[in-house]
């Protein structure tokens, strides 16, 4: 099978295969996403990638009550049901997903240049807006994410707005081109724009766990993990996937847990095992603030208007 400038389609009623010399990625139709992303035969996620509109609470969020105000959103970010999918492969745009009967005319010979997949997510929150998420492959298996949050008037302050990706084992390390050290919108006066590298996952110690970890103007980041979930794997090099921003620099954070596992932590010691990496990949995100933490509330330009459509759009290279 010539792979060259074409990649393999593997049509089922549950799912689209994508596959490569390098690569084999699965979209689901049931559980709404990326499913599987296998590089050199090894497997960077473990749940669908999801779009984020919570981070966990700050003692200044609590002090001003922000997360009374937008608690929406913390049920938004724990579920974003899937309501529409739309599938083009190369030209052809599929008016229904290609199920049974129809998958019964492909063969496993079946190939194309270029694939793109749209999710359309709706929001639990009153009133209801939607995000899409897609996924634009090409037969080198560079995946183009694009994440769009359509604006809703009388909605609440959003905390944050991304794509969370959730891998299988800890990183060992992520390295990254942006700014140094922690940033966020109103916390960025201090930092200088280079390249740098970061050991772990270190989260900063609060006596109660809360939101950090976040890197503003961010380039491009490249995460690192040295094991699997494959026992039987022979190979024990460490591995690596590079995120690259594109139509503007994004905001990511790179910890080993998720948002709601920060918050449901009462001290540092309630905090879960290490197991797993969560990428945050963010088109917006809410300053911090901290001018008190008995009520303030963050600086005007850095808060996050829900009523404005907001966007985030990266590529994931080999």
């Amino acid at each position: 099978m010539d792979y060259t400038n074409q990649m393999q389609i593997i049509y089922d009623d549950g799912m689209l295969g994508l596959a490569g010399p390098r690569f084999h990625y699965i979209f689901g139709y049931e559980r709404a996403g990326l499913e599987s992303l296998v590089v050199d035969g090894k497997e960077w996620l473990y749940r669908v990638p999801q779009p984020t509109f919570w981070r966990a609470t700050t003692d200044n969020d609590r002090g001003n009550q922000f997360n009374i105000k937008s608690a929406q959103w913390l049920a938004a970010d724990y579920v974003a049901p899937c309501v529409d999918i739309d599938l083009t492969v190369d030209n052809h745009h599929y008016d229904q997903l290609p199920i049974a009967p129809v998958t019964n005319q492909f063969s496993n010979q079946t190939l194309a240049e270029q694939v793109e997949i749209k999710y359309t997510y709706q929001t639990v929150t009153i009133p209801q807006t939607t995000v899409t998420v897609t996924y634009h492959v090409v037969a080198d298996g560079t995946i183009t994410v694009r994440a769009h949050y359509q604006g809703k008037a009388n909605l609440p302050e959003l905390p944050v707005f991304g794509l969370r990706l959730i891998m299988p084992t800890p990183a060992t390390g992520y390295t990254y081109q942006g700014l140094s050290g922690e940033t966020y919108p109103d916390r960025m006066a201090g930092a200088t724009k280079g390249q740098f590298e970061v050991a772990g996952m270190p989260v900063t110690p609060y006596l109660v766990p809360q939101e950090c970890g976040m890197h503003m103007a961010t380039d491009w980041v490249t995460v690192t993990r040295a094991t699997t979930l494959n026992n039987a794997d022979p190979d024990l090099s460490p591995l690596s996937l590079k995120f690259s921003a594109l139509d503007k620099p994004f905001a990511f954070s790179c910890l080993p847990y998720t948002s709601s596992e920060l918050e449901n932590a009462t001290h540092q010691e309630k905090l879960p095992p290490i197991h797993r990496t969560v990428l945050t990949i963010a088109g917006a995100v809410r300053g911090v603030g901290g001018i008190d933490s008995w009520g303030a509330d963050v600086e005007p330009q850095y808060h996050l208007d829900a009523g404005q459509d907001h966007e985030v759009s990266f590529q994931i290279t080999l």
